[in-house]
């Protein structure tokens, strides 16, 4: 099920960005095999395996990759698959016998999916580092936060998941729609600052036309303008508003029954400041849910501010499923959707058990294999 079936991927397991690009394609029903260490990799935030949602839809089988066996039984497995992941310091899987040389060797159409932070070359290739370190050297980070104030990580999405594992999985499958034309697999190289600094092109953009400033909290939609911000409700919750356009603009006004007389020209940023009084003194007179009632499915561009624990019971959320539970952990369901080959429910993170090695190995090798691979000691 889903558009990605018959898709074969190896992964090498490794730490953010990676799982998740495999979690992704794996929702989309492409058949992943993730290869763990004995010592199984640390996240870095440990976690019951059931919680760890970047590991779902897919099994998963332990080796020692120090060992020549288990080497030459994943360029055996790479025969088989479309494509191959890794998120290792650049070199890693060389040394391991596991590079991108060695893989193409077996298979000459496979694509060679390779995510880190810096990139494959440069001089900060072989450093380590985080999303946050990522994101500030892209100009991502010190565009985002409120005037005055410190630049603003947002979490670890910008980097890890938005600018390395989308990136990643993008560069895969145009990786492998090409290769199905040419015959001939390839690398892709994606680091998180290349993928950061391709989602910032149009700030990009608005910077070099004189249209946004280099302070934060300043700009149309960095907190800047009134228009675009949350404000404080009467029970301490908060809401949003982001209607930029003159039309949707009028509409909140009108919604919230405050006269534009008082506001002024929207586009005037001399009357931010008096308009942001009058909207959060405004906004300060109702509860969140009081002004949802009032506001959502207007086109005053609004929307409750959600905590993890409310956005799955939204009832548009409800409505599209936006939200799945599975094993008792409730998480996004697979995005985005399809009209005709519609994934399957994700399956929760496996345990790697015997049972579960042998069968995540039935997709990819004979079964008298796998009975030889767990007599020379190379499988458990």
């Amino acid at each position: 099920m889903g558009p990605l079936a018959g898709i074969k991927v190896i992964e090498l397991a490794g730490i953010g960005p990676g799982p998740m690009c495999a979690m992704l394609l794996a929702d989309l029903g492409a058949t992943v095999l993730r290869i763990d260490r004995v010592q199984p990799v640390d996240q870095g935030n440990w976690r019951p395996l059931k919680y760890d949602l970047r590991l779902r839809g897919r099994k998963s089988i332990a080796l020692d990759l120090k060992k020549l066996a288990a080497v030459d039984l994943v360029l055996k497995l790479v025969k088989r698959a479309d494509a191959l992941t890794e998120g290792f310091r650049p070199g890693v899987t060389e040394r391991l016998g596991l590079g991108p040389e060695a893989c193409l060797a077996h298979n000459p159409k496979l694509v060679y999916g390779r995510v880190t932070g810096w990139g494959q070359t440069g001089p900060l290739a072989s450093s380590v580092g985080h999303d946050i370190n990522y994101i500030a050297i892209t100009g991502a980070l010190n565009a985002i936060g409120r005037y005055g104030q410190p630049p603003t990580p947002p979490l670890n999405l910008l980097g890890d998941y938005a600018g390395g594992s989308l990136y990643l999985a993008l560069g895969l499958l145009a990786g492998i729609i090409e290769a199905r034309q040419s015959g001939r697999g390839q690398v892709v190289d994606a680091a998180i600052v290349d993928g950061t600094a391709s989602l910032m092109t149009s700030i990009f953009g608005l910077y070099a036309g004189g249209l946004m400033n280099l302070e934060r909290g300043t700009n149309a939609t960095d907190s800047g303008a009134y228009f675009y911000d949350v404000y404080q409700c009467a029970d301490g919750r908060w809401i949003s508003i982001g209607p930029i356009e003159n039309r949707f603009h009028a509409e909140l006004l009108r919604l919230l029954e405050i006269d534009p007389a008082d506001i002024g020209n929207q586009k005037n940023r001399t009357n931010w400041p008096t308009a942001r009084a009058i909207l959060a003194q405004r906004f300060k007179t109702r509860t969140r849910d009081e002004w949802t009632a009032l506001l959502e499915g207007t086109d005053a561009c609004f929307a409750p501010v959600l905590g993890m624990d409310e956005a799955p019971k939204h009832p548009h959320l409800q409505a599209r499923g936006t939200f799945v539970e599975v094993d008792g952990v409730v998480q996004p369901a697979p995005a985005p959707r399809f009209s005709r080959t519609v994934p399957e429910v994700p399956t929760p993170p496996q345990q790697i058990t015997r049972d579960n090695t042998g069968t995540a190995l039935t997709a990819w090798i004979e079964p008298d294999e796998i009975a030889a691979l767990r007599a020379a000691g190379t499988l458990f």
